[in-house]
């Protein structure tokens, strides 16, 4: 769902330009007051207006107009590339002509991937850096058939009153005021291959935008029978890639195929069902982290700490302590910034991702 904040800024966009809106949220079956979350899909056809309605898809806040059409060329444009890191580079590049500010820099540096978003003159809302991340990102989830978790986001701008609603929909910590505007996720993901088509970019975007808004579900296909497999077992109890292919009726290699076809593997799935599980049990609980490495199936809590570091760049009990005092400092008993990591875990066990955008 999409939180009634965005609408705003959305239609926020629309008043500074002097474009009339009750026509067009009337044209689209919507209220002339959006008080409730709507579908993506409702949001999805709200964007298409406004950027029909302005001629800029990019709502105005770029240097220059991002002109209708210009995602499809985009796509276009990145449809030929080998890797994501290839898909990156080029659509930042893309951007970089049609926007001119803000624009995106990859930088690939102690294991991450940063794009960080650089602007010629003042400083643009949290809206604007927001926009650009979802074509981004989402586009990015689409090339490569999964969905990419975010380490965390950074805002050289000041927090909007609705930043609470900017962690749900990273989800991930978000922080403002920062020195530089940044998404920031794993380098391992830049190596993978990029698997869509021109077929598959027909039906891409007809469902634009409506399907980058919640950045590649794991909702359908063989990956996500997979996690509903595992779902069911304790982890400890997880099966070998071989015992899974006699368990799903087939071949081992072709098992294996088919997930590299969606840009998986077998160890990927169990890494990204452990973190969340872990980030879960740290974040709601007080049991030992030796209890936590042994209920997510590690048999040496050497093994979880080594894991654990790599999947957040923290220690599990720096994670937890810095939650507490996150939540202490900030938000009083919730999680603060880390509550989305929660989130995620709980979205990790109806093996989709759905956040509240």
């Amino acid at each position: 769902m999409v939180a009634p904040c965005f609408v705003d800024d959305t239609l926020e966009c629309l008043r500074r330009h002097d474009v009339p809106i009750a026509p067009l949220l009337a044209q689209l079956g919507l209220p002339p007051i959006i008080s409730e979350p709507i579908s993506a899909r409702q949001y999805g056809a709200l964007w298409r207006a406004v950027a029909e309605a302005m001629d800029d898809e990019f709502f105005g806040e770029g240097a220059r107009p991002m002109r209708s059409g210009s995602f499809a060329l985009l796509c276009h444009a990145v449809l030929t590339t080998t890797t994501l890191e290839h898909a990156l580079r080029r659509s930042l590049r893309f951007l970089r002509v049609v926007l001119d500010d803000p624009h995106g820099e990859l930088i690939v540096r102690d294991g991450l991937a940063e794009v960080t978003l650089r602007d010629a003159g003042p400083l643009r809302s949290a809206f604007a850096y927001r926009t650009f991340w979802i074509i981004v990102h989402g586009l990015n989830c689409w090339l490569v058939g999964r969905r990419l978790p975010i380490r965390w986001v950074d805002f050289k701008c000041s927090a909007p009153p609705t930043g609470t609603d900017y962690r749900l929909f990273f989800g991930a910590p978000v922080r403002f005021d920062q020195p530089e505007t940044r998404l920031v996720f794993d380098a391992d993901f830049l190596r993978l291959p990029v698997i869509r088509d021109s077929a598959a970019l027909r039906d891409f975007l007809r469902q634009a935008p409506a399907n980058i808004l919640v950045r590649y579900r794991h909702d359908e296909g063989l990956s996500a029978a997979i996690r509903g497999r595992l779902h069911n077992m304790l982890p400890s109890a997880w099966p070998s890639l071989g015992n899974l292919a006699t368990g799903m009726r087939m071949q081992e290699p072709t098992l294996r195929r088919r997930l590299q076809l969606e840009g998986q593997t077998y160890r990927s799935i169990k890494d990204e069902m452990r973190r969340a599980l872990a980030m879960e049990a740290l974040l709601s609980g007080s049991r030992s982290v030796a209890d936590v490495a042994a209920d997510i199936g590690f048999s040496e809590p050497s093994a979880f700490h080594r894991a654990f570091h790599k999947w957040t760049g923290r220690s599990p009990a720096s994670f937890r302590r810095e939650a507490g005092a996150m939540a202490e400092a900030e938000d009083g008993p919730s999680l603060g910034p880390l509550a989305p990591y929660a989130r995620a875990a709980a979205n990790s066990k109806h093996c989709k991702i759905d956040h509240q955008i």
